[in-house]
């Protein structure tokens, strides 16, 4: 019998936040040793709970989400979106244009095999979130990456943006605030990107799932304000900034140039309808997540968990030596780079497992994040301080004598 094999649109897909060196943490886990786990955004495992808020509009309301809903969403949920982003300046959009679904990561695979064809091409940025390259794998197309300048606060080169578009590209992919680098783009950087966009005739994805994460009394722009004349898809949720990343509660809304995207729109729909309806019961905390912006807003200020989480981890990284960084100001991930030659690092992967046989410390080398240099990795700052303090310590002393 010959062998069953994978689909060839699985072959360049992979995961590193749950890759080798997580399979390792895991295995070291089972065996009884404690393993500090920074390789996911999963606040709720570090203590963080989730807002009484959420908790009410869940207890009272669970039989209103025995049935299937609508497929875009409950309506009550979808207009809750469609005020919160009216609210961030996003023009002429309805509760129709708002899709709610299992978190965002469905939503990209929906958007993404709605949109693309085999032979297209989509600008990603890198470092990306793998779930956005993946995605354009599986729809049969394929990622452009394109660089984000750690020498210029990691935003995006619209240069080697503008050289990498084809006759076949199709979309570019937005993350902001980004993910892994924590860094938060202006509204002047924005509206470059836009125009860009505007002059090759793309298709905006504007992943801002993070846009209630943001330090440092900064403020963040929506894309889709600023581009007004294009299709834009804004992707955004609740799992980060309410601490539910169980529920999978996450959303887009459609905007811009809808009219010239009636059959796209349609596409959604059709796969909206395959799985009859998004999880019900999450979206029942939509409205009262939404009304309630104070408890996210103090975690953020001097004393406020995560804010106090990524001066900890800062202030521990300024000290050793062969690391430098970009401070975020927004999520909570830091993405440092390493000193290549004074560690003689030639496989970030081997580093990531080297230091956590050595301290007991999980993180993600850069290759997770389509970067194609050894010489990054990503801290997830979510424990507390003083665990994160000494995480960074222990990273210090490994770093001391490591030489691969």
């Amino acid at each position: 019998m010959q062998p069953i094999l994978r689909s060839d649109k699985l072959k360049e897909v992979h995961s590193d936040i749950r890759g080798p060196v997580f399979v390792e943490a895991m295995r070291m886990r089972a065996e009884g040793i404690d393993v500090l786990r920074l390789n996911t955004g999963n606040p709720a495992t570090f203590g963080f709970e989730m807002p009484d808020s959420v908790r009410n509009a869940l207890i009272n309301n669970a039989d209103k989400a025995v049935a299937y809903c609508d497929l875009k969403g409950m309506p009550e949920a979808r207009q809750a979106i469609c005020e919160y982003h009216k609210g961030k300046v996003i023009e002429n959009i309805t509760p129709d244009d708002c899709f709610i679904g299992n978190g965002v990561s469905e939503l990209v695979t929906m958007a993404l095999t709605a949109l693309l064809n085999y032979g297209d091409e989509i600008l990603v940025p890198a470092p990306d979130y793998s779930l956005w390259t993946n995605s354009v794998w599986i729809a049969g197309a394929k990622p452009v990456h394109y660089i984000c300048d750690e020498q210029a606060n990691w935003y995006p080169d619209l240069n080697d943006i503008r050289k990498k578009i084809t006759p076949k590209t199709r979309a570019i992919v937005l993350i902001n605030p980004n993910n892994p680098t924590g860094v938060l783009y202006p509204k002047e950087l924005l509206e470059q990107l836009v125009q860009i966009a505007r002059e090759n005739n793309l298709v905006i994805f504007s992943d801002e799932i993070y846009d209630r994460l943001v330090i440092d009394d900064m403020e963040h722009v929506s894309t889709a304000t600023l581009a007004p004349d294009l299709l834009v898809v804004t992707m955004n949720g609740l799992s980060k900034s309410h601490i539910v990343c169980g529920f999978r509660c996450g959303w887009m809304v459609i905007s811009g140039a809808k009219e010239q995207a009636k059959d796209f729109m349609a596409g959604l729909v059709q796969l909206c309808a395959m799985r009859l309806c998004a999880n019900a019961l999450m979206q029942l905390v939509i409205p009262a997540a939404l009304n309630d912006p104070e408890s996210t807003k103090e975690m953020l200020v001097p004393g406020g968990r995560l804010y106090e989480q990524r001066e900890a981890t800062c202030r521990e990284l300024e000290k050793i030596p062969g690391i430098s960084f970009v401070k975020n100001n927004a999520a909570f991930y830091v993405f440092p780079k390493l000193d290549v030659k004074k560690f003689n690092i030639t496989d970030d992967q081997q580093f990531a497992m080297d230091y956590l046989h050595s301290k007991h410390v999980m993180i993600i080398p850069g290759r997770g994040f389509s970067w194609d240099k050894p010489d990054h990795f990503r801290i997830v700052m979510l424990p507390q301080p003083e665990v994160l303090a000494k995480a960074m310590r222990d990273l210090g002393d490994f770093l001391a004598t490591y030489r691969q």
